[in-house]
C-alpha cells in the first residue's frame, strides 16, 4: 500500500474532529465531503453559516453526518471563547471588549475549538497567509512543553513509476523558519525525525543538506551545517543521521559510495534538512511540479496540538490530504 493511502487508511481508523477555519471556501467545502466519505475525521467548518449551507448543500454534503458548521459572529460559544482569549493574551493588554471582537476572526475561533478540546486539530491558509495561521496557532494553542521552535515541514511522497525511490520523504524547513542557525537547524532535524515516525512509522534517516559533502567546500554556511549536525548527535545520539552532505550523496546510493562511503545513511536518507528556507521552499516545488512528488504541507511540528497550513494554491485533494495529516498527529502525538 502506498504511504498516502497509508495516511489515510489510518486517519479513519480515529475519530478526531479537525476544524477548517476558511470554511466558506469551496475547496474546502468539497475536501470536507470528501474527508466525511472517506471517514478520515469529523470536520467543522467555520464561518458565515449561511453562506457554508448553500454551498454544502450545492456541492451535495449537508446530508452526511459528522460535518458541523460554527459561526463566530452568531455563536453560543462567544463568551467561552472570549474568555479563553483573554486569558492567552491579557499579557499582551488584551481586553473583554477586544477579546469578544477578537473571537469573531475564523481562525481564531478554530484554534480555540483546539485550545478548549472541542476539535483534535485545524487546517487554514487555503485563503490566508502562513505568517497569520502560525501566528494564531502559537497565541491560541501554544506550543509543546518540549519545543524550543515552531518549525514545518513538507510531507513529500514518490510513488509515481519513474521514482526510482519511492515512499515517504520530510523537506524541512520549506515554509517557515527563514534562515535558521546551526541550534535551531538542529531543533528542526530532531523534530522533523520524529514527524516522520509519527505520521508514516519508519525510521528516521536524516541528512543534515550543503552544497557541501564531507569538507568538499569550505565557507560559514557549510559550518553552520556541520556545527548543526555535532548538535543533533548530542540530542540524539542514537538517530541515523550525517551532514554535511549534499543531496545526491544522501539520496542516490550510487552517489553515496563515491562521495560518502562511510556514511550512515548509505544514500537512504528519508529526513533532508536543508539550510534554509529558500533553498527548502524551491526543493520541494521543484520535486512537486517537475518530479510529480505529491507534497502535502507546510506541516507545523512544535506546537501544544495540532494547527496546519495550506498552500494558497491548494486543491480539494490537497487539502484531504492535511486533514489526515493533522488526524494523525492528533492520534500520535510527537
Amino acid at each position: 500500500m502506498k504511504p498516502l493511502q497509508i495516511l489515510l487508511a489510518n486517519a479513519a481508523q480515529s475519530d478526531k474532529k479537525i476544524a477548517l477555519s476558511e470554511g466558506t471556501d469551496p475547496r474546502v467545502i468539497e475536501a470536507a465531503i470528501m474527508a466525511r466519505r472517506q471517514k478520515v475525521a469529523r470536520i467543522v467548518l467555520v464561518g458565515d453559516a449561511a453562506v457554508i449551507g448553500a454551498r454544502l448543500a450545492a456541492a451535495g454534503g449537508d446530508t452526511l453526518d459528522g460535518i458541523e458548521i460554527h459561526d463566530p459572529t452568531d455563536t453560543p460559544l462567544a463568551g467561552r471563547m472570549a474568555e479563553a482569549y483573554l486569558e492567552r493574551r491579557k499579557h499582551k493588554g488584551a481586553t473583554p471588549e477586544s477579546a469578544a471582537e477578537a473571537v469573531r476572526n475564523p481562525h481564531v475561533f478554530a484554534a480555540l475549538l483546539v485550545n478548549l478540546g472541542l476539535a483534535d486539530g485545524t487546517v487554514g491558509g487555503a485563503a490566508t497567509a502562513t505568517a497569520e495561521i502560525v501566528r494564531t496557532a502559537i497565541q491560541m494553542i501554544g506550543t509543546a512543553p518540549d519545543a524550543k521552535l515552531v518549525s514545518s515541514f513538507f510531507l513529500m511522497l514518490f510513488c509515481k513509476d519513474h521514482h526510482e525511490t519511492k515512499g515517504a520523504h520530510v523537506f524541512a524547513d520549506a515554509g517557515l523558519v527563514i534562515d535558521p542557525d546551526s541550534r535551531e537547524m538542529a531543533e528542526i532535524a530532531c523534530a522533523s525525525a520524529a514527524s516522520l515516525q509519527q505520521l508514516v512509522a519508519e525510521t528516521p534517516r536524516v541528512a543534515m543538506l550543503s552544497f557541501s559533502t564531507r569538507g568538499s567546500a569550505s565557507h560559514e554556511k557549510v559550518s553552520k551545517v556541520v556545527k548543526a549536525t555535532e548538535l543533533v548527535r548530542e540530542m540524539a545520539p542514537d538517530m541515523i543521521v550525517d551532514g554535511e552532505i549534499q543531496f545526491d550523496a544522501a539520496f542516490v546510493p550510487d552517489v553515496a559510495k563515491s562521495k560518502a562511503a562511510d556514511s550512515a545513511l548509505g544514500g537512504a536518507a528519508n529526513v533532508f534538512v536543508f539550510p534554509n528556507l529558500e533553498s527548502g521552499n524551491i526543493a520541494y516545488k521543484v520535486a512537486q511540479r517537475v518530479g510529480g512528488a505529491v507534497a502535502i504541507g507546510p506541516i507545523l511540528q512544535g506546537l501544544a496540538k495540532p494547527a496546519n497550513d495550506l498552500s494558497r494554491g491548494c486543491s480539494a485533494e490537497d487539502i484531504l490530504h492535511i486533514i489526515a495529516v493533522t488526524t494523525a498527529q492528533a492520534m500520535h502525538p510527537a
